[in-house]
């Protein structure tokens, strides 16, 4: 994406100017997780918020690595229960049958697909120019595509489309909102999360019962029939389970919120600079860059420290297992007493 390379230069500039007065988490004690992991041959490449690209073209989904290819030269997407999406620089896109490995429809975009979801023969994406489009895989054809106000820099956890009953709702790059349904696309609301020109695109979107949990790098917020609620923080990742979201700040704090953004517990761990972050099965994972991986209990109490080594390529969560450096750590083996 071209027009990211400025604003990131800056950064990479500044970041390395102000090295030499960086702190980072250094916890007391540390335990061994070695039990837990496991070699796998591979390397991601590539990360979104669906999953992983590894550097031989395999894919890491939501269930694991994956049997197929997403082949030479494109990324992973996201996937459904049949296809795999996947993308490449010139904005095309494949739709892979997962039980033959073989394509079985392609579109072309004419700019990169920033990202992408299906269900039943529609595919909703997002372009690197801030349009966003519904195609019809059995007619060939878009049935909608429109472009929301430009964008100079985006945050790279982009979220997905989301299609909630015969809805699509758009997370845009804007820090838009754009919500319609399939059968008049043209009728769309618009709900405003922020208005900040650089990274504020939508990060997060997923679902939560009958409301809607959105965020920008700025702004949780929930929107459904209790309302519309919004909780502001410096965010590094966003994790549900169940009636609860675990919000984990930039600033090293892990907060526990319910769907009206009450907070209900909070704990930080001073100087932490979350890398990944998940909530699965009454516990709660964050994998700091210099290798701490936090184990704590649903309620924030309990915690225990376990030394994986530092970040040195992109990590993904996938269920319980973390995906990192050529190793799977099975979270669910790891405790917090």
């Amino acid at each position: 994406m071209k027009y990211l390379l400025f604003p990131l230069l800056i950064a990479g500039v500044l970041f390395v100017s102000g090295c030499s007065s960086k702190q980072y988490f250094e916890p007391q004690t540390t335990y061994d997780a070695s039990g837990a992991q496991s070699a796998y041959e591979g390397k991601i490449v590539n990360v979104n918020r669906k999953g992983a690209t590894l550097e031989d073209g395999r894919y890491i989904g939501k269930s694991g690595i994956g049997t197929q290819t997403v082949g030479k030269g494109f990324r992973f997407l996201n996937e459904n229960a049949y296809y795999i999406l996947a993308a490449n620089d010139s904005g095309d896109l494949k739709v892979i049958d997962k039980k033959s490995g073989k394509t079985a429809y392609t579109m072309t975009l004419q700019l990169p697909i920033v990202s992408a979801s299906i269900r039943h023969g529609l595919v909703a994406y997002i372009l690197e120019n801030n349009a966003f489009g519904l195609y019809s895989l059995k007619q060939h054809k878009k049935l909608i595509e429109n472009r929301s106000e430009r964008t100079y820099a985006i945050d790279a956890r982009a979220a997905n489309p989301l299609f909630i009953d015969s809805l699509v709702v758009m997370p845009m790059l804007d820090g838009k909102l754009i919500i319609f349904d399939v059968n008049n696309p043209e009728n769309a609301k618009v709900v405003y999360l922020s208005s900040n020109k650089v990274f504020n695109n939508i990060i997060y979107l997923e679902r939560m019962g009958d409301s809607l949990v959105a965020a920008t790098p700025k702004k949780l917020l929930t929107l459904g029939a209790e309302g519309e609620f919004e909780y502001r923080a410096n965010i590094a990742e966003v994790a549900q389970e169940g009636k609860y979201i675990y919000l984990f700040t930039k600033e090293g704090s892990i907060v526990k919120l319910n769907i009206t953004l009450d907070v209900l517990a909070q704990k930080k761990f001073k100087f932490a600079q979350y890398s990944a972050a998940a909530a699965v099965g009454g516990k709660v994972y964050a994998l700091d860059i210099k290798g701490s991986l936090i184990v704590l209990d649903g309620t924030l109490k309990h915690y225990k420290i376990y030394d994986v080594g530092s970040v040195d390529t992109p990590v993904f969560i996938a269920g319980t297992k973390l995906y990192k450096d050529g190793t799977v750590i099975r979270l669910d083996k790891l405790d917090f007493k």
